[in-house]
């Protein structure tokens, strides 16, 4: 009866270990398990806090690349504003480097001019002029005689000046003569004129009396047109050309003598 108790007692014994230990078995693999979710759980939180921390980042960095543009624009607009000054200034410079060569060169002309008291001399600068500073290469002068006669005044190949009368002259001459209106096409108009065309007509003035006229016939290859500087060069050669000329021509008529004290007592 002893054994068999004994062997009752350990089988129940064993069962409860057995119990036990599927419990502790059960219970293990539950925290496994939790573990398992935890883990998952913690690692979504860390991806969650990383994408969200991500999201600060680029927030933050669009808020200082809208800054830098920002920035960069006022840079733009005043790097804008500086070239736009430096571009005033190099278009006043350029004004006024082309006062001073038309200064220049208007005070060359006026000096050659009266640096002589020959005929041929004045016509010869005349010519000169109209080469270096208009680029007309050939002209001629025009005068009326005490008949009325239309005289040419040309500068032959020896370099004397050669006059004939001429019958008939370009309308524009006429006028310049008769109205004193100069006479200067632009561009388009000069192109179509003939070869032998007059190209301007610049009438010579002495006391408000138009005394003759200045006409160029041919203009370098490379001129295609008149600017501004040329017309103030007309301009100054309707004045002072012509007060060179009757200069040259009243010292010739007397022998290149002066006679100033019949000049200071003469009355009007």
């Amino acid at each position: 009866m002893t054994d068999s108790s004994d062997s009752n007692n350990v089988h129940s014994r064993a069962e409860e270990f057995l119990q036990v230990f599927k419990k502790g078995a059960e219970f293990t693999q539950d925290l496994l398990k939790e573990n398992e979710r935890l883990r998952f759980r913690l690692l979504e939180l860390e991806q969650k806090n990383r994408a969200e921390a991500t999201t600060v980042e680029l927030q933050l960095l669009k808020q200082q690349l809208q800054l830098v543009e920002v920035e960069k624009k006022n840079i733009l607009d005043k790097i804008g504003t500086v070239e736009r000054e430096n571009l005033d200034f190099t278009h006043r410079y350029a004004e006024i480097e082309a006062d001073n060569n038309l200064l220049a060169n208007l005070y060359i002309t006026t000096y050659q001019l009266h640096s002589t008291f020959e005929v041929r001399e004045v016509f010869r600068v005349i010519e000169e002029i109209l080469l270096n500073l208009v680029g007309a290469d050939e002209c001629s002068l025009f005068f009326r005689d005490e008949n009325n006669l239309l005289i040419q005044s040309v500068m032959n190949d020896e370099g004397e000046p050669e006059v004939r009368v001429v019958g008939n002259s370009d309308p524009r001459i006429d006028l310049a003569l008769t109205e004193g209106q100069i006479w200067i096409p632009d561009s388009e108009e000069l192109a179509q004129l003939d070869e032998s065309a007059v190209k301007a007509a610049i009438p010579l003035w002495v006391d408000g009396h138009v005394i003759g006229v200045l006409a160029i016939y041919r203009l370098l290859a490379q001129k295609n047109g008149f600017s501004g500087i040329d017309e103030e060069i007309f301009g100054l050669l309707g004045e002072h050309a012509a007060m060179a000329i009757c200069t040259a021509v009243l010292r010739q008529e007397h022998d290149g003598q002066i006679d100033f004290k019949r000049g200071f007592l003469a009355r009007t």
